[in-house]
């Protein structure tokens, strides 16, 4: 295991990569694809669009897509330095929903009362996290390959989802909840609004104005800041932390790094519920925008969060990745998924030709990079 892996050793992401000149190592980075595919999207978009993606409007819808892929791109990123895969994500993002939206509308389980945004929330984040433990611990103990046992899951948390829709709400759908972020501040920070002051100061330049001149946009959606609060913390536990040696030394080698102390196992356990926990926040961030929850959440976002990790630099064989780069790669990702509103002759079903051509891109681009870094091993 390399020096960096060794636990307790401080280390950032470009400890791996300096050799050679600033632009080699630059290009080394596991984010630089990622950045130099996000900057030329970018401009396509905004040439197609004539702007309009990136007015008021457009720049808050498309941050409002690029938030929700990126909340759970940045567990999958961890988990898959980690050396593990978590395919059951959208599920998890379809029950925690449910599991919310039917609290807020039927009460607390248990006869425990009337539920309120609060109470739900933790309610449901205990439930997802003891699932997001489960599931590590029979990928742990099993030894069985976490592909196959997060797709048992994935069909399981949606049955299961789906059952309890219609057995307790005669529907797999649940809308006309009350606006709770009317009402609670704890609802607000998911389902409301935030940096509110960037366009009070667009309006006041001349900019953000509707067609009567008056403010257009008031605001992000709550979620964008969410996605960013995850990203930092991933950011700060992988390039500043002794637990961020213990995720890349868990994929690097693990009985190597069990040799060396690392805690493999709980490490694995606790990004699965990492991952339960990015999922959740997803979920929360929905039903208290939309005022409704589906059995249908959720679904295929398992691989667009691990494609985006892809895209972003993470090696599918685990140990190499940047939160960094699942940034540039949510931007990218919500850009194109957002296009169609924007760029009327384009057809949404292009998206998921973009992501296969982008992924297996990918795909080679890393394994490249990862051959000039290890010296071809």
């Amino acid at each position: 295991m390399s020096e960096a892996s060794q636990p307790g050793t401080k280390r950032t992401e470009s400890d791996r990569l300096k050799k050679g000149g600033t632009f080699s190592s630059l290009m080394r980075r596991p984010e630089a694809g990622a950045f130099l595919v996000m900057i030329v999207v970018i401009a396509a978009i905004a040439f197609a669009s004539e702007g309009n993606a990136f007015n008021p409007l457009g720049l808050k819808n498309n941050l409002s897509v690029i938030a929700q892929f990126g909340i759970i791109a940045t567990g999958a990123c961890l988990l898959m330095i980690a050396g593990d895969f978590d395919l059951s994500i959208g599920s998890m993002i379809g029950f925690a929903g449910m599991s919310m939206a039917m609290m807020l509308k039927w009460g607390l389980p248990f006869g425990l009362g009337e539920a309120t945004p609060v109470t739900a929330f933790f309610f449901t984040l205990v439930m997802t996290l003891a699932l997001g433990w489960l599931i590590g611990t029979i990928v742990v103990k099993s030894k069985l390959s976490s592909f196959i046992v997060t797709l048992a899951f994935l069909f399981f948390l949606r049955g299961l989802t789906e059952v309890c829709f219609r057995v307790i709400n005669s529907s797999t759908q649940i809308s006309g909840l009350p606006d709770y972020k009317e009402q609670s501040w704890f609802a607000y920070m998911f389902g409301g609004e935030a940096f509110g002051f960037v366009y009070d100061i667009w309006f006041w330049l001349g900019g953000n104005l509707n067609r009567a001149g008056n403010q257009w946009v008031t605001g992000l959606d709550a979620r964008v800041v969410w996605w960013l609060l995850v990203a930092a913390l991933a950011y700060v536990v992988l390039s500043r932390t002794q637990a961020g040696n213990w995720i890349f030394a868990t994929g690097d080698n693990r009985e190597s790094a069990r040799a060396n102390g690392v805690p493999v196992d709980k490490t694995r356990v606790s990004l699965f519920m990492f991952t339960a926990f990015c999922a959740t926040l997803f979920a929360a961030c929905q039903v208290f925008d939309t005022n409704t929850a589906d059995a249908a959440k959720g679904n295929l976002k398992e691989l667009e969060a691990i494609a985006i990790a892809v895209v972003g630099g993470t090696l599918m064989t685990g140990g190499f990745g940047s939160v960094i780069g699942v940034v540039f790669g949510a931007i990218t990702f919500g850009l194109v998924a957002n296009a169609v509103f924007f760029i009327p002759a384009i057809d949404g079903s292009y998206y998921r030709v973009f992501v296969g051509v982008v992924l297996l891109t990918a795909v080679f681009l890393n394994e490249s990079v990862r051959k000039r870094i290890t010296g071809g091993l």
